[in-house]
């Protein structure tokens, strides 16, 4: 079946991708000792880095994982953006924001059973569009209804316990154990598992609560392998320190900045979503737009001349390189090096919350991320892994095709 211009045959076996939301290849590095069966998967599957898609946020990555392509086609540019039409800062969780139509949900209407879960239940509503099948958050796994989930009773009829609360480390993991235990039930063609990143904000590969949890979605992931399932595990984005010596945030306010050079601009800071304990919408990719337009050139060059202010790119650029919707990231897109985010102003942003340790996402140096097959793949598709090329947006097409 062709989506997106891309073929989706049918497979004989359930094929499921999981995002591991900020799980960059070092996690599982330091990990291995504590994650046996994706260490099998790397040694006796197929293993390889490919590239997200920048911005390297949650919903920009998950939505090019389940329609095959990047943001310029399918229109999901960020968490959060401004939409010129409303003149507003809108979240960009809602479905009419996508440009095209999901792999899940045209796979879901033609003869295939279907079902997603989600960590974040703000990527649920894009997840769920026109998908006739299964689709519930574990943050609100208790509120999941036949009708608007293609599920009810998920906390005592499926999973026999509560859902954790979103800032809980396992929140991730329930959610993987669900995808376990639905398949244990029932047999399933086509299944999307997305995770949430707190552990990643919060903790260093390596460390004991990195690997503690690492190792408990381990053991789902063998679960799901016994089930005889086709599993593609990547990432939506990696995760860097970005502190000062000191420990404190290193952060460009850029907005502020720019004002007291006279140049007046709204920053949109597309990692902006509910979850503001994780980075307090301080990420590594921003995008203005200016006042007086006449300014684009002072504006670039200004920004350009900051520490940590990496890349500085024309809504034209952007669009060229990065694919990206040109009539959804205005007039100038800003990167920052490994160790910088970019911020509005000091008091638009609850600090309070990163004050110490943080880590964050958002540009080119969170956009390497693994891509693992506990199946080896064809010859044509080991090298296609292994050329350097392939994007995390490929999973689908690599488990329908790849094997």
């Amino acid at each position: 079946m062709k989506i997106n211009n891309r073929d989706y045959p049918k497979q004989k076996k359930t094929i499921i991708g999981v995002c591991m939301d900020g799980t960059s290849y070092p996690y599982y590095e330091q990990a291995k000792d504590v994650m046996p069966n994706l260490q099998r998967f790397i040694n006796e599957g197929s293993f390889g880095m490919v590239k997200s898609v920048i911005p390297s946020f949650t919903n920009p990555n998950n939505m090019a994982i389940v329609t095959g392509v990047p943001p310029k086609l399918n229109g999901i540019c960020g968490n959060f953006y401004w939409d010129t039409e409303l003149q507003k800062e809108v979240m960009m969780n809602d479905p009419k924001y996508l440009k095209v139509p999901t792999i899940l949900s045209v796979l879901s209407q033609n003869d295939h059973k279907v079902a997603v879960v989600t960590a974040k239940d703000k990527l649920r509503k894009m997840l769920a569009h026109n998908l006739d099948g299964i689709c519930f958050s574990a943050e609100f796994a208790n509120q999941a209804t036949l009708e608007e989930n293609g599920i009810e009773n998920v906390e005592q009829g499926l999973m026999g316990k509560e859902r954790p609360g979103i800032y809980d480390p396992y929140i991730s993991v329930y959610c993987i154990e669900a995808g376990a235990k639905l398949l244990q039930k029932e047999h399933f063609d086509v299944m999307y598992l997305t995770t949430t990143d707190f552990v990643q904000h919060k903790y260093a590969p390596g460390s004991d609560d990195a690997n503690d949890f690492l190792a408990k979605i381990d053991h789902w992931l063998g679960e799901l392998d016994k089930l005889g399932a086709i599993i593609g595990v990547t990432a939506d984005h990696g995760m860097q320190a970005k502190t000062k010596v000191d420990g404190t945030p290193k952060v460009q306010f850029i907005e502020q900045l720019l004002d007291a050079q006279n140049i007046k601009t709204r920053v949109i800071l597309p990692i902006t979503d509910p979850y503001v304990v994780h980075h307090g919408a301080l990420g590594g990719y921003g995008t203005l737009y200016l006042e007086d337009k006449s300014q684009l050139l002072d504006a670039k060059d200004y920004l350009l001349s900051l520490d940590g202010i990496e890349t500085v790119l024309t809504n034209q650029e952007a669009v060229e390189k990065f694919e990206l919707p040109g009539d959804r990231i205005g007039d100038l897109v800003i990167l920052s090096d490994a160790s910088t985010t970019i911020g509005r102003t000091p008091e638009w942003h609850d600090l309070d919350k990163v004050k110490e340790g943080l880590r964050s996402h958002g540009g080119e140096h969170s956009q390497e991320v693994p891509m693992i097959f506990n199946k080896k793949l064809s010859k044509e598709y080991h090298q296609k892994l292994k050329s350097g090329t392939s994007r995390n947006f490929d999973l689908f097409h690599f488990l329908s095709n790849g094997f």
